[in-house]
């Protein structure tokens, strides 16, 4: 099967199905691989990516192209995308050929991937899309949440998750959801859910549900301190959050009802309770007194 194949396809490649069968794929749960085959909704989750026109898409967890596909067709200028599994290369490349010069491959794993130097040079406006691998969705997010310097490389980013992932990204105070992840995502950027996908839109079907976020950096995150410090600080207080802040922040090695009180919060909170700009406060206080900023 060549990229010249006489497919249905609006990109004039067989279907992904297709492509599948022939190179004898079958997604790995080792990898977190789900692969979604209905390129119309492929096409759906690249246009919540729009605009692309002249924008350098950076995609994660390509597999054998399905959101790749649809990413060329909906206009993205250049698309770079990571995989780590050889055995997808075939249909990557069947893509690549059929779209010169706007697919380029790189098998890596992207948590060892060296964003800077793989950036460098691109145009300004960058995006990551991604049906991430859900075993390091989690971890690769954070990575780029603590991008230095701020503003980050990226201009947007749209990724899916499990569903129970993304609604703790976007949870509010108060709610069972709220810990860390919303913190550290709401606090450097404006994320929003914007699409949910039911496990019948993969293959092989998941447990669970999924849905996509569209993340956009905040220019200047308010109250302004360290992410490290921030990150520090709801790791702390998330990691006792039944008990009270006076408690739980005692591993931050300092007087928790002193800072506390220094930031305008009651110590006798939880950690449920406190706003996003809550921790900021807390944590620039730390900073402070560390002599960071």
């Amino acid at each position: 099967m060549t990229a010249q194949g006489t497919g249905t396809s609006p990109d004039g490649l067989p279907p992904l199905r297709d492509i599948i069968r022939s190179l004898r794929l079958s997604a790995k749960k080792s990898l977190g691989q789900n692969f979604i085959l209905d390129l119309n909704l492929t096409r759906r989750i690249a246009r919540a990516a729009a605009p692309l026109e002249s924008v350098t898409v950076i995609e994660v967890g390509a597999g054998p192209g399905g959101l790749t596909r649809a990413l060329l067709l909906e206009g993205a200028g250049r698309v770079v995308a990571l995989e780590r599994d050889d055995r997808c290369l075939p249909a990557l490349e069947m893509i690549a050929a059929r779209h010169p010069g706007r697919l380029s491959v790189h098998m890596e794993d992207a948590l060892d991937a060296d964003w800077p130097n793989l950036v460098g040079g691109m145009s300004s406006d960058i995006v990551i899309a991604a049906n991430l691998p859900y075993n390091i969705a989690t971890r690769l997010l954070i990575g780029w949440l603590e991008t230095e310097p701020w503003p980050p490389w990226w201009s947007r980013m749209l990724l899916m998750f499990q569903k129970e992932v993304a609604q703790r990204i976007v949870a509010e105070p108060a709610t069972k959801a709220y810990g860390r992840l919303a913190v550290i995502s709401q606090w450097r950027t404006q994320p929003r859910v914007v699409m949910t996908l039911g496990p019948e839109a993969f293959t092989p079907p998941p447990a669970v549900a999924s849905a996509v976020v569209e993340f956009v950096p905040r220019a200047k995150p308010e109250p302004p301190c360290s992410v490290v410090t921030l990150g520090r600080v709801t790791a702390a207080a998330f990691g006792q959050r039944r008990k009270m802040l006076r408690q739980s922040l005692k591993s931050l090695e300092v007087e928790p009802a002193e800072l506390l009180t220094a930031a305008g919060i009651d110590p006798q909170q939880r950690a449920e309770q406190l706003a996003v700009t809550d921790f900021a406060r807390i944590a620039r206080l730390l900073d402070a007194a560390a002599g960071k900023r």
